[in-house]
């Protein structure tokens, strides 16, 4: 054992500890030994230099004790004092969350510099969440589809299948209703049928604004309008609600506007100066209201879109979109005058917005004042000449106006540049209405592509109106209509209907009116009407008790809402251009009571046929048919309207009337 112990005491003497550094930049002695070392738990060798390197380890030690003990008491100082609001600091980074996975980071950093792409699905997501945001809910409402409908063959296009609205009483019979869901919007309206303004649009308004098919165009394309059009609702101090917002906006998007209402309510009560939470109780309020069925409520959401529109600091994007919603609502309610203001104030403060003048120009023609509506879209394409939008509008007033010829390139140039809210089926109705006046069968190309782009069921029938499934031919025999009494009865009782028109028709008191829908190229056309809409007429069956007598019991008629029961005269001489009817849920059929013996026919598609005196001639008016009347007297037809036989009872009880 001794000399081992001898061994180690010398192997002390002889090797020296070398100086290291370590990674704390103090200096630690290594003692190591030829023969194998004694080192401590610290990695330090016993003896002189162990207790050098035992001292710098303590001072490290310390040093880091005080640091931890200093950071602990300043968070708890600054949590127990609340020196940093983190939940403004946190809201304000969320901004920056570019990225979408909920924090800021170095990412979100590199996307902010554009050196990383934003992820696709977030783009996405974002276009969706704010489009939903700006969604219009269109409520569904039993209006009437109202159309000059004075004449035999039917009158001007009516109004857009998905507005119409019917003149209120007092309007000017020049300004005719214009707006009405379509055929399928059965429903009943707020509190039953609202009170509407009437519109002008020579019985038409373009309101409908279709967005264009963006399923060809490149994913990276559509990303890209995406992210360019979003609009920003939010102000600098809202930035850091954010999640409030989102959180009420949640609500209203599920579709639990109750708690909707509530959360934006208590937001506003909260953050009162804060437009965007006014906004969102605005929508809540209006989503509200169409599951309420209540005009008060709508009121009520209009006063709030307002008032959020009115707000200091609210943000451009944020005072359009509330203005543009307080305008549609406003013309739902039929306050057309009152949307007409509203769009002429936002006007005035986005100028160079080329969209919002093309509003106010249909604005103008929703209350008759065509004039203003022309002005208007003359100075939209006097910025914008390839405006299409306001092309197929201006065309159309031109059209309104009888000039034919020049209505021609704007409806054209117009429905070619694709624009959204050119994709109408009445504007392709009318250039290819102009071009047939004008002699060029190129008419018949534009309504084979309104076939193809589905807004007519073919080229020859062109109604806007319509039930899908019906049975659909130009010429009908009395038995496919399934009317045979009433038939056998107009047949029967011909000369009594021919005798009491006959005693109208020698009357001065102007019973028959002139045809005054601009379908004639030349002569005089008059009528005298019984029913309309599926109601009598004024004091109308007072002058023809006998012929209204027999009327009364066939419902198919009388209650016929979407037609008419009327006596036309048309001189000889009169030619009535090609035109067709609104609707295809009705047959129209004639009586001939007085036709002289050559020289009046009439064609519906390719088939020309005559009228008989006592015979009952029916066919569907929502194809393309044409009167002549070249004999050397007048020709006297009674007209009766029924409903299409393969319609339901339900469907002839809740669809609009026209």
């Amino acid at each position: 054992m001794a000399p081992r112990k001898n061994s180690r005491n010398q192997s002390k003497k002889e090797v020296k500890p070398a100086a290291m550094v370590n990674k704390n930049g103090v200096k630690a002695e290594a003692a190591t030994a030829s023969g194998g070392g004694d080192v401590a738990s610290g990695g330090v060798a016993s003896g002189g230099g162990g207790a050098a390197s035992g001292f710098s380890g303590t001072k490290i030690f310390t040093w880091f004790m005080v640091l931890a003990l200093l950071g602990v008491w300043s968070s708890v100082a600054v949590v127990w004092l609340d020196l940093v609001d983190y939940d403004n600091v946190i809201g304000k980074l969320s901004a920056y969350d570019a990225d979408g996975d909920g924090d800021f980071d170095v990412e979100d950093a590199k996307v902010l510099l554009g050196v990383k792409e934003r992820p696709v699905s977030l783009v996405q997501k974002e276009a969706k969440e704010e489009s939903a945001v700006e969604e219009q809910t269109e409520p569904i409402v039993e209006e009437v589809i109202q159309t000059t409908e004075g004449t035999e063959e039917e009158g001007q296009l009516p109004p857009n299948p998905s507005q119409e609205q019917q003149a209120p009483e007092g309007e000017s019979p020049d300004a005719v209703g214009t707006t009405a869901k379509a055929e399928d919007a059965t429903e009943e309206s707020f509190e039953g049928k609202l009170a509407v303004e009437a519109g002008s649009f020579e019985a038409e308004a373009a309101v409908q604004v279709e967005e264009r098919n963006a399923e060809d165009q490149p994913e990276d394309m559509l990303q890209y309008k995406a992210k360019k059009k979003k609009p920003k609702l939010l102000n600098t101090f809202e930035k850091t609600i954010k999640a409030e917002i989102d959180t009420a906006e949640k609500l209203r998007k599920k579709g639990k506007v109750e708690e909707a209402v509530r959360a934006f309510d208590t937001l506003v009560q909260q953050y009162p100066q804060s437009p965007r939470c006014r906004y969102g109780k605005a929508l809540a309020e209006d989503d509200l209201a169409e599951k309420m069925r209540s005009n008060d409520m709508l009121q009520k959401a209009l006063s709030t879109y307002k008032e959020a529109s009115e707000l200091p600091n609210a943000t451009p994007d944020l005072i359009k979109a509330t203005l543009k919603k307080r305008a549609e609502r406003q013309q739902f309610l039929g306050r057309m005058r009152g949307a007409l203001a509203t769009l002429e104030k936002l006007v005035q403060i986005f100028p160079e917005d080329m969209a919002l003048k093309n509003d106010l120009g249909v604005a103008h023609l929703l209350i008759g004042d065509n004039k203003s509506a022309k002005r208007v879209y003359e100075e939209v394409l006097a910025i914008a000449p390839s405006n299409g939008f306001a092309k197929v509008h201006y065309g159309f007033i031109l059209k309104s106006e009888n000039k034919i010829a020049e209505s021609i390139p704007f409806l054209r140039d117009g429905l070619e540049s694709g624009d959204p809210g050119t994709d109408d089926g009445r504007f392709y109705f009318h250039l290819g209405d102009a071009l047939q006046r004008m002699g060029d069968d190129s008419a018949y190309k534009w309504y084979e592509r309104g076939h193809q782009r589905g807004h007519f069921a073919s080229v020859w029938q062109r109604s806007l109106y319509n039930v899908d499934g019906l049975k659909a031919q130009p010429w009908w025999t009395p038995k496919d209509t399934g009317y045979m009494d009433l038939i056998k009865t107009l047949e029967r009782n011909w000369r009594t209907i021919r005798d009491e028109a006959l005693s109208v028709m020698d009357k001065t008191t102007g019973l028959f009116v002139p045809e005054e829908e601009n379908l004639r190229e030349k002569g005089e056309w008059g009528q005298f009407t019984l029913w309309q809409q599926g109601k009598k007429a004024g004091e109308s069956c007072h002058s023809v008790p006998k012929t209204c007598g027999l009327l009364e019991r066939y419902t198919e008629a009388t209650g016929c809402k979407r037609g008419q029961i009327k006596f036309s005269v048309m001189q000889p001489g009169t030619h009535v251009w090609p035109h067709t009817g609104p609707t295809n849920c009705r047959l129209r059929m004639h009586l001939g009571l007085v036709i002289p013996k050559t020289g009046c026919k009439i064609r519906c598609t390719n088939d020309t046929r005559a009228w008989e005196e006592g015979k009952v001639l029916i066919f569907d008016d929502s194809f393309e048919h044409e009167v002549w009347q070249d004999a050397d007297s007048y020709r006297l037809i009674f007209i009766v309207d029924v409903w299409h036989p393969e319609l339901t009872q339900y469907q002839r009880q809740t669809l609009s009337p026209i």
